[in-house]
């Protein structure tokens, strides 16, 4: 099974920003990923065949609240 990811997850990419910073914040999910970098603050769209392929680990997970 995939791995499911939500708006809010910081993940650690197999390669660096050039800014030296490796960990984004997803802040869209759909067929394409927005992610912002987390050492500058550049954002970046990306296929997600490409984002999954590119994430090494979850470092931290959006807080989900449920609300019914």
């Amino acid at each position: 099974m995939p791995e499911v990811y939500n708006v809010g997850d910081v993940v650690k990419m197999k390669k660096q920003h050039p800014c030296g910073s490796d960990e984004w914040q997803v802040i869209r999910v759909g067929m394409d990923f927005r992610i912002v970098c987390q050492g500058c603050g550049h954002s970046v769209m990306i296929p997600r065949k490409k984002f999954e392929k590119s994430v090494k680990k979850v470092v931290k997970r959006a807080v989900e609240t449920d609300a019914q």
